[in-house]
């Protein structure tokens, strides 16, 4: 097999059926800050907070559950936290940002358009479109791992 057809071989051609995430690693191929992006999915009060305190990396989380104290990263808490609000996914949201947010509110859990329409009120031929174009929109991209 030639170079050429691995690389063909690799490429997609998204469908309804294909399910998307955010690749993380575009942010650094691309040389982009993806925590200053983070930080624009916040509500401004805690949007304020993390602009004063810049150094924050880490928080102590203590389980609901089992009242074990572990280390998070407090930007990705922070983030959890405002995914649990009812204006967090709203329809004055832009597609993209919309999208960015349902996969940050669910773990990055991959989804086909057809189930982030359902989240996002928006028509799946829509987020199929915006996502498969030519332009990779804040590192959302189809999922490569599956076959």
């Amino acid at each position: 097999m030639n170079s050429s057809t691995g690389i063909a071989s690799k490429r997609i051609r998204p469908t309804l059926d294909t399910k998307f995430h955010i690749d993380y690693s575009w942010w650094e191929r691309e040389g982009r800050d993806l925590r200053v992006y983070l930080l624009s999915h916040l509500p401004p009060e805690q949007r304020d907070f993390f602009s004063e305190h810049r150094d924050t990396e880490e928080v102590d989380w203590i389980d609901p559950v089992t009242a074990e104290v572990k280390k998070v990263d407090a930007l990705q808490r922070a983030l959890r936290e405002a995914s649990k609000q009812p204006d967090f996914i709203t329809p004055h949201l832009s597609l993209v940002d919309a999208v960015f947010r349902v996969f940050l509110a669910n773990g990055n859990t991959p989804l086909t358009p057809v189930e982030l329409s359902e989240l996002i009120g928006r028509p799946p031929m829509t987020i199929l479109r915006t996502l498969s174009g030519g332009t990779v929109y804040k590192g959302i991209r189809p999922c490569l791992d599956e076959e």
